[in-house]
């Protein structure tokens, strides 16, 4: 390590052993290289400061490797942001620079400048000309770290596009052309998927010879692709992205069938006739599968109850499943907690972000039943033009690499799917922020009681107060108790999206209070106001457990940012559905017990929730390995038939 400036060799010392710190103790010692550049290149005026960086380019385009032109290319970023934004890239992001031009996810903490970092090797990778795009959880996101950034950007010779939805193709060919481009990944899936099945169009337009004789060309017209070969991506969000929503499919959809029609008037009779089967009686439910299976007697119910007459069409087993459909969407899907609806329409929203999943659907008629559920307009469920998922779409690029505040405990995954190393950076300034105890109550409603009194508590104070809840309908009865005790607060939530920034920038003043749904945890900072330091800085409440260990980091992580004090408390209740969840409907009902009972302290149960929630991340972690694995199979096969996987596929 001699090699590495004295200030880090500490701190790459202190992190986990093994190849990670290896890694960083390698990379760091190019920092010397990288800083031996400055002088020089700040007596450069802007004009020939990005004279220098087209001559890099240039180099890049002549075929010199990325690797060697490393250090220059990141100094150039480097006086770039000084010069721009009046920020300087500090050696623990160019560090995550370095990590990220070399194939890694790298785990930043929260307010250690992830935005600024990703200039670094977003810049270098787009040196060669082919294209780069750096792919984020929301539109928003998206067009405020464009613009934000562009000034480096366009001081260094590169132009910056941004991919929104409701863009039209013209624009989005623009945004696709320019150096580097801002976008969300399901924008990105949904015009690879366009552009497949335009260019079949095209391509069969080609055969077609009475067309070509008449003079009517292809059927393409003149549109041409909007995106350009997949080259270098790197994934904001990554655990989120690259995990959370892998599973999700982004699909195009063909056409309605007669027969996709008639499924209407089965999902919307099954959801008024639901409430009628009862379990154990009816139907039997896997609590851990989260499948109903109908019983003699509920079949015998199901052929007695009376239909529509369009119905008769369909057989008694299909009816069966629009049924046992119907009761697991009765039972697991919850309005303000999965969905909002809005404008007459189900919005997801997404259980790891906090925010609506704009666009999304659930698969395999679940969205439709919920719709028939709310009693809005059922979407007819159509058949596949084109469809592929969130984890294929990454895997095509040459080169991938990804930031986020929290990947450690996914450094498993994230390397054997998409050979990904997971480095965890060290912080610009050590971390302060204290844990305080955590406390265990035994039913919700104790819970919710404690959490208000510490909110009065911290309140009184003047400190600032971050609430983190798992659903919407929750954030919602923390205000209702919040303006029963006079505590004047915020509500961040997805129904309060388009607030988000100004909520969130004043979340750090003193004496605020703000609930909020775990869509705090991801691509916003607050920042503390003056003398807040002195109190003891930001104090963030977790209310319940999340399903990902990674969701309650990113929440704690809105604390103790930038060598700032912070603290923060995890609440919990013995009635509380991640146990039910994790380690089943008996054992669960066995703590709600000892809940029941119970006359002294019960944190001692605390662990009881960190090993439902491993269960619940491992459970997880199968159903993605499954996908991919069937994935893979499908594609093979598909192949095999001289067929499109990602057009070709079936219903």
């Amino acid at each position: 390590m001699s090699d590495i400036p004295a200030g880090y060799r500490s701190r790459i010392s202190a992190l986990p052993g093994g190849p990670s710190r290896v890694r960083l103790a390698h990379w760091a010692q190019l920092l010397p290289k990288i800083e031996s550049f400055e002088p020089e290149l700040m007596a450069l005026s802007d004009h020939e400061l990005r004279k220098r960086s087209l001559s890099v380019r240039y180099r890049a385009r002549s075929g010199e490797s990325l690797s060697r032109l490393l250090p220059e290319g990141f100094a150039l970023v480097r006086e770039a942001g000084r010069r721009t934004l009046n920020m300087r890239h500090f050696d623990v992001q160019m560090l995550g620079g370095i990590a990220m031009f070399n194939r890694s996810i790298v785990e930043m903490r929260t307010g250690e400048g992830k935005t600024l970092t990703a200039t670094l090797p977003m810049y270098l990778n787009a040196l060669t000309g082919k294209g780069c795009q750096l792919a984020t959880v929301n539109d928003y996101l998206a067009r405020r770290d464009a613009e934000w950034m562009e000034p480096i950007y366009r001081a260094l010779g590169l132009t910056v596009g941004v991919i929104e939805t409701q863009m039209p193709q013209p624009e989005r060919r623009k945004s696709y052309a320019c150096d580097v481009t801002y976008g969300t990944a399901k924008e990105f899936g949904f015009d690879f998927l366009r552009d497949r099945l335009l260019l079949r169009r095209i391509r069969e337009g080609q055969t077609d010879l009475l067309g070509g004789m008449l003079g009517q060309g292809s059927r393409g017209g003149n549109e041409k692709p909007v995106q350009r070969e997949p080259h270098f991506a790197l994934v904001d969000e990554a655990d989120s992205i690259l995990i959370d929503e892998a599973r999700t499919p982004l699909i195009i959809s063909a056409l309605p069938t007669e027969e996709e029609k008639l499924a209407v008037e089965c999902y919307q009779w099954s959801a008024k006739v639901t409430d009628e089967f009862v379990e154990d009686e009816d139907y039997e439910y896997d609590h851990d599968k989260r499948k109903a299976e109908l019983t003699r007697a509920g079949r015998q119910k199901a052929r007695t109850l009376s239909k529509p007459e369009a119905m008769d069409a369909v057989g008694m087993v299909n009816i069966y499943q629009y049924l046992e459909q119907s009761i697991v969407v009765a039972r697991e899907y919850i309005r303000d907690r999965q969905f909002v609806v809005r404008d007459g329409e189900i919005v997801i929203v997404d259980e790891f972000t906090g925010r609506l999943g704009e666009g999304r659907k659930w698969r395999d008629g679940v969205h439709q039943a919920v719709e028939a559920k709310e009693g809005v307009e059922v979407t007819v469920q159509t058949g596949q033009a084109a469809r592929i998922t969130v984890q294929d779409f990454f895997l095509r690029y040459e080169r991938l690499a990804g930031m986020t505040g929290t990947a450690e405990s996914s450094r498993r995954e994230l390397g054997k799917i998409y050979k990904c190393h997971v480095v965890q950076v060290p912080t610009n300034k050590p971390v302060i922020r204290k844990r305080l105890p955590d406390r265990v109550f035994p039913n919700a409603e104790a819970r919710w009681e404690a959490v208000v009194e510490e909110i009065v508590e911290m309140h009184a104070e003047g400190r600032p107060v971050l609430i983190g809840t798992r659903s919407i309908d929750k954030s919602e009865l923390l205000s209702k108790m919040l303006a029963q005790k006079g505590i004047d607060h915020q509500i961040l939530n997805a129904n309060r999206i388009a607030e988000e920034a100004e909520i969130v920038a004043k979340a750090g003043q003193r004496g605020k209070v703000t609930v909020s749904t775990n869509m705090a945890g991801r691509g916003t900072d607050i920042k503390l106001a003056e003398g807040i330091t002195d109190l003891g800085g930001l104090h963030v409440i977790c209310t319940e457990m999340h399903d990902a260990s990674r969701i309650d980091l990113q929440l704690i992580g809105r604390c103790g940012r930038q060598g700032d004090p912070g603290t923060c408390r995890q609440y919990l209740s013995l009635d509380d559905d991640l146990l039910e969840g994790g380690l089943g409907p008996k054992k669960s009902k066995k703590f709600k017990r000892i809940g029941e009972l119970a006359t002294g302290p019960l944190e001692q149960y605390a662990r009881v929730f960190r090993r439902a929630q491993r269960k619940v991340e491992r459970r997880h972690f199968r159903d993605r390995k499954q996908l991919m694995h069937f994935e893979k199979e499908r594609k093979k096969m598909q192949r095999q038939m001289g067929q499109d996987p990602y057009l070709d596929t079936p219903g």
